[in-house]
C-alpha cells in the first residue's frame, strides 16, 4: 500500500532508498511515514504482519520498520518469514515496539533485527537509525548485529545474576 501519498518525497532524487513501515497503530505509522518521506525516503507502509509478507517482494524495501505487537500475523512471524525467504543479502530490520524487555530485544536480534527501539522514540532519532543503517555494509550489519546480541545478552547474565540489585 502506498503511504498516504503517491510516493513522492519531499526532497526527490534519482533513486530514493526504500522504507517499508509495518505498523498496525493508524497514528504512529502515519507520522513515521510523513517524517520519513520529508527526509527524503520513498515511504510505504503495512497495517501488519501478512500485508508486509505480501508487499516486500514486489516493493524490494531497503529497510524495514516493523512493529512487534500486531494481530493476526505480528511481527516475529514477519522475520521467521523473511529468515526462511533467505534473501540476500539479508534484508535490515529495524524493530519499533512497545516490548522493553532485555529478553525480548535479544529475541528480536537473534530472529534478525540489526536494531531494537521501544516506543516511544523520537522520529528523528529514527531517521538518524536508518541512515546508518543504510550506510553499513552487509558484513557490517552482521557485525552490528552480533554486538547487540552480546550487550543483551551481558545484560540478562547482569539481571539474573544479581535481581536484588535491579530490583531496588
Amino acid at each position: 500500500m502506498q503511504c498516504f501519498g503517491e510516493g513522492t518525497t519531499a526532497r526527490e532524487s534519482a533513486s530514493p532508498e526504500r522504507i517499508l513501515i509495518v505498523e498496525d497503530d493508524f497514528d504512529i505509522r502515519q507520522v513515521l511515514c510523513l517524517y520519513l518521506k520529508y527526509s527524503g525516503f520513498d515511504v510505504r507502509d503495512a497495517t501488519g504482519g501478512q500485508e508486509a509478507i505480501n508487499l516486500i517482494p514486489e516493493y524490494r524495501p531497503d529497510l524495514i520498520v516493523l512493529d512487534i505487537m500486531m494481530q493476526p500475523v505480528d511481527g516475529w512471524e514477519v522475520l521467521h518469514w523473511l529468515h526462511a525467504s533467505c534473501m540476500k543479502p539479508p534484508l535490515p530490520v529495524l524493530v519499533l515496539t512497545a516490548r522493553y524487555q532485555p529478553a525480548e530485544q535479544l529475541q528480536g536480534f537473534e530472529e534478525g533485527a540489526i536494531e531494537y527501539l521501544t516506543k516511544p522514540t523520537q522520529p528523528d532519532i529514527i531517521v538518524e537509525r536508518i541512515r546508518t543503517i543504510l550506510k553499513l555494509s552487509a558484513e557490517q550489519r552482521m557485525m552490528l548485529r552480533r554486538k547487540r546480541m552480546d550487550e543483551q545478552r551481558y545484560t540478562i547474565e547482569r539481571i539474573t545474576a544479581q535481581p536484588d540489585k535491579f530490583m531496588q
